[in-house]
């Protein structure tokens, strides 16, 4: 019996023909169109498709068409459909393939314990390493045996969930398969909880409070004490080695762990109200301040002073939640930290932020109480701010510093305050995307901003081809915003050369991606994605999590690129050619002013930054454009400004300027450095030593996959710049004069 469909479209997409999928598939695709997009409804019937080819009957199928759509709605990611068609499909190419239905069915309720995609990604390696750890093969053949705890391990999968965290989880599944990879009768029992080990380390595994059974009550916290409507994203402690995740908040919502356990008299359920206390502070409070340029050290100690002026706030108004703090506060031991073996730079931060904390700490350290009443003289005012805490930490650091800080085993011990989050929402950088993660718009740096806030010196290393190693912190870079002048110079330069500017628009339209596609599920976006906003309404009018990413955008397709253009302004730009009427840097200015019209046009995401030096104490580097500026008459007062002086010290400008492109999202990263002369300063006599310099500094962009190239206007480049840029990687221009004809020709060539 065949049932007619309202949907024949999408039903000629299924490539499946059981009688029990006809019957529903209607009820399928209406729930389906309820909370997945277009695209997701095409992995949707996709992945269908693929489990129907497996040939293990229907059931598995209609498994997949029922439960994917909620699926994707708990998780708010469509990646879970061609995830879980994956893993379904490479089952059945394996001897397991009668674990599929029992799989299958396990995953409504993992989603539901497990909340993210990340953590259901978690799940999936826990799960796929037990079944290549227990599928057997046979001695001297050619065949594997399937697993045979593997089965019974997933029709325990909901119980174990609501018993244990992922960590647990994965610990428990372990000693299984360590003690019984090889007992096929006795590796069923484990994962039946039929042996008395498995209950002991069950058991052993259950500890803690399991967020996900009380997210309910600790949301209405959120939003009843602190007014905030923020969504909580649960992680797994147990799957990083390298660095313990701690609690965090971005765009998304607030990262807590998926268990705490009881802690010095403190209970799990807590545990967890501090830390979303500690993390609504910080959003009630903290006012991100520009990061760049702050040594560690100074970060790691603003950090701490923030963390402890903002739980001074949180206890005006929650006196309360002081004996928690009291408890979960680390009281690092006065005199414990040895100075002569590790760095004690730690252990100081953390007993001056315990002292804020706890007026009966009983330190004696003349620095520590001197802070200590300096911080309550800013607080107890109007609360302070986040940059007066920053003024305090680095005083404390200058104040405090010992020889002993720079030795590499720094003092951990009873110094982690983990009910704390790691701050990145503290900072903001001078361009967009910078290497912590994006949080809002706030966080990228305006001009104004940089003008008017003396940033601290960024140290960078320099290599000694003598040695073949780098001298650390060796060079001292000041960055600023060029000064301005008149935009209008700028004007007139394009006006002077409107028949080359008429010239190369016929070869940038052929440049210019021709169509636009559209990039949905964004928080911010020029406009409306009704589909995802009308979802997100039904959901919140029905108690569930909306999706916030209601947005859409438009890019266009086929052309991503990020541009770096790196300007040597040393003293020699102010030569003037022989025959030529203008200065080599009036020509330069001409050249990169038709360059960045150029870019400009391409709709590139580009930067332009200036530099020089006067010995290794003082590089100058200067931003001209900034990538989340237009090329607007801000930017042009600024090149109209541009002067040349003192030297070359090309690797550490190169190094700099690598750390913007580098953060730049684009397919391809494109540095173009123009210079007239080679790596030179006047604290150094080896001509060989800047030279070799740079190419470690070139070489470095490479090894991240940045792509360099050199334009010299230095008629004895030959000597040394291959050396440095490689075969290829440069082009030497001998008639300064044609500088700005060839400049943005050779762009064009370049990323045609």
């Amino acid at each position: 019996m065949t049932t007619e469909t309202q949907y024949p479209d999408y039903r000629a997409k299924l490539k499946c023909s059981f009688e029990q999928i006809e019957e529903c598939f209607d009820d399928y695709i209406q729930d389906a169109l309820r909370n997945l997009t277009n695209k997701g409804i095409e992995a949707y019937l996709s992945g269908a498709s693929l489990i129907c080819m497996i040939g293990r009957g229907w059931e598995p199928v209609s498994i997949y068409l029922e439960e994917m759509p909620q699926m994707v709605a708990r998780l708010h990611d469509e990646a879970i459909l061609e995830v879980v068609s994956k893993h379904v499909w490479d089952m059945s190419r394996s001897p397991n393939g009668k674990a599929i239905p029992p799989f299958m069915q396990c995953l409504p309720e993992a989603s539901r314990r497990l909340g993210t995609m990340e953590q259901m990604e978690n799940f999936f390696d826990i799960l796929f390493d037990m079944l290549d750890k227990t599928t057997t093969s046979v001695h001297g053949h050619h065949k594997t045996h399937s697993s045979q705890g593997f089965p019974i391990l997933l029709q325990q999968i909901p119980y174990l969930l609501n018993q244990l965290s992922l960590e647990g989880l994965k610990n428990w599944i372990d000693y299984g398969v360590r003690n019984y990879r090889s007992h096929p009768e006795r590796q069923k029992d484990y994962f039946a909880l039929q042996s008395a080990d498995s209950k002991a380390m069950l058991q052993r595994e259950r500890h803690g409070t399991l967020f996900m059974d009380n997210e309910r009550l600790l949301d209405m916290y959120l939003r009843s004490m602190w007014e905030d409507e923020s969504y909580f994203v649960p992680y797994s402690e147990g799957f990083d080695e390298l660095r313990k995740p701690v609690p965090y908040y971005d765009h998304l919502g607030i990262r807590v762990p998926d268990v705490y356990d009881d802690k010095n008299g403190v209970s799990g359920l807590n545990r967890y109200r501090i830390t979303i206390a500690h993390i609504a502070a910080h959003r009630k409070w903290t006012t991100p301040i520009i990061a760049d340029n702050f040594s560690p050290f100074q970060r790691m100690a603003i950090e701490f002073l923030e963390d402890s002026r903002v739980e001074y706030l949180m206890l005006r108004e929650y006196p309360g939640l002081k004996k928690y703090l009291l408890a979960l506060h680390p009281a690092p031991i006065e005199g414990d930290c040895d100075t002569e073996k590790e760095s004690c730079i730690r252990h100081r931060v953390a007993m001056l932020s315990r002292a804020i904390l706890d007026e009966n700490h009983g330190y004696q350290n003349e620095h520590i109480l001197d802070f200590v009443e300096r911080f309550y003289e800013i607080v107890k005012k109007d609360g302070g701010s986040t940059k007066q805490m920053a003024d305090i930490a680095v005083l404390f650091i200058a104040r405090t510093r010992l020889q002993s800080d720079q030795l590499p085993s720094i003092r951990f011990d009873n110094t982690v305050v983990d009910y704390r989050d790691d701050n990145r929402h503290m900072w903001m950088f001078i361009e967009e995307g910078d290497e912590e993660e994006a949080f809002e718009d706030h966080r990228d740096a305006t001009p104004e901003e940089l003008e008017t806030d003396g940033l601290p010196p960024r140290h960078y290393p320099e290599w000694d081809y003598h040695t073949q190693t780098f001298k650390p912190d060796w060079v001292s870079l000041y960055e600023s915003i060029h000064p301005s002048a008149n935009a209008g110079d700028i004007d007139a330069i394009l006006d002077k050369h409107k028949a080359l500017a008429k010239q190369l628009k016929h070869i940038l339209d052929m440049l210019k991606p021709q169509q636009f596609v559209r990039v949905r599920y964004q928080e911010e976006g020029s406009e409306l994605d009704l589909d995802v906003a009308i979802r997100s309404l039904i959901d919140y009018k029905c108690g569930a999590q909306p999706d916030p990413r209601i947005n859409m955008s438009h890019k266009h397709d086929g052309r991503d690129i990020a541009v770096m253009l790196l300007l040597d302004l040393s003293a020699s730009l102010n030569d003037i050619p022989d025959g030529a009427e203008q200065s080599i840097l009036q020509l330069s200015q001409e050249a990169v002013t038709l360059l960045a019209w150029t870019i400009d046009q391409l709709g590139d995401k580009f930067a332009i930054a200036g530099f020089h030096s006067d010995t290794r104490h003082n590089v100058r580097y200067y931003h001209l454009k900034g990538y989340s500026e237009q090329f607007d008459d801000t930017v042009k007062g600024r090149l109209a400004a541009m002067e040349a002086g003192f030297s070359t010290r090309m690797g550490s400008a190169i190094r700099h300027a690598g750390h913007y492109l580098d953060a730049q999202k684009a397919d391809k990263k494109l540095m173009l450095i123009l210079t007239d002369g080679e790596p030179s300063d006047i604290d150094v006599e080896d001509e060989q030593y800047l030279i070799s310099d740079t190419k470690k500094a070139v070489d470095e962009l490479s090894s991240r996959g940045m792509f360099s190239y050199c334009i010299s206007l230095d008629k004895k480049a030959d000597d040394y710049i291959q050396d440095i840029f490689g075969v290829g990687g440069y082009t030497v221009i001998d008639n300064v004069k044609k500088l700005p004809e060839k400049l943005p020709m050779l762009f064009t060539a370049l990323t045609s």
